[in-house]
């Protein structure tokens, strides 16, 4: 267990040592608070052209919504932690200090994990704040609400799946090794696969699009809005079995090329 958790020290320090780290969480930041700004403006005028009088929303509503956008600024931050050493040859200093290669990737997720929940939750309060002051003006038709009951636990549950996203994606590091091959093949788990049988129609496509991660994510959170047109056909609990499921899948598989493949 010191092992571990000395790997873990190692893995903090190297991870905020670095200037991507912070440029990443920036653009996270931005990101949120541009994307709910927009989608929840988006859902009150829409409204309003219907001849509404406005909608009332809780702020937490567009957050959820906006993960579909950050998540990839999360992806980002949590590839170059693997992907970063493979590019400059210090994984090999890594795994000569801790010889046992599925410590590492638990050092890894173990600290990836917090700090992208943490960031998801920070990110998302500042986001909902600018969606209370900005979508409250007059304009709009009137006050956008923030209940605490409901506001809470929306920030709590992006801050889960931005972090189980991220742990995701440093198994995906682990067995691609390659910035643009992680790149690569979690976007298209995350948006383009789901998106590609979406668009197909055919009834087991479209059901299989609803279990990859980004439709797992969504239905955990509760969000209505997305592409599906209505809510997720399945349980919030349901989603969240999904997400774990295919994060220890990728973590399986990247400790698997880790633990065979030399450095």
């Amino acid at each position: 267990m010191s092992t571990l958790w000395r790997a873990v020290g190692a893995e903090w320090s190297k991870l905020w040592s670095v200037r991507s780290t912070w440029w990443c969480l920036a653009g996270a930041l931005a990101l949120m608070v541009l994307s709910a700004v927009t989608l929840g403006g988006a859902t009150v005028t829409e409204a309003l052209r219907d001849g509404g009088s406005g909608v009332r929303m809780t702020a937490g509503e567009p957050v959820v919504s906006a993960t579909s956008f950050v998540q990839f600024a999360m992806v980002a931050a949590a590839m170059l932690v693997v992907t970063s050493e493979y590019a400059s040859g210090s994984i090999r200093v890594t795994l000569q200090a801790t010889p046992a290669r599925g410590v590492v990737l638990a050092a890894k997720a173990l600290v990836v994990g917090p700090v992208m929940f943490t960031a998801g939750v920070v990110s998302g309060a500042v986001a909902a704040a600018c969606v209370y002051v900005v979508l409250s003006a007059d304009v709009f038709g009137g006050p956008v609400v923030t209940p605490v009951g409901e506001v809470v636990p929306d920030l709590l549950g992006a801050g889960v799946f931005l972090a189980l996203v991220s742990v995701m994606t440093v198994g995906a590091g682990a067995a691609m090794r390659s910035a643009a091959g992680t790149l690569t093949a979690v976007f298209m788990l995350l948006m383009g696969l789901p998106l590609l049988l979406l668009m197909s129609g055919a009834p087991v496509a479209v059901d299989a699009s609803m279990r990859l991660p980004t439709f797992a994510g969504l239905a955990f959170m509760g969000s209505t809005d997305n592409l599906t047109g209505g809510p997720i056909p399945y349980s919030a609990g349901e989603g969240l079995v999904w997400l774990l499921a295919w994060t220890a899948a990728a973590l399986a598989t990247g400790f698997a090329v880790l633990r065979h493949r030399d450095a």
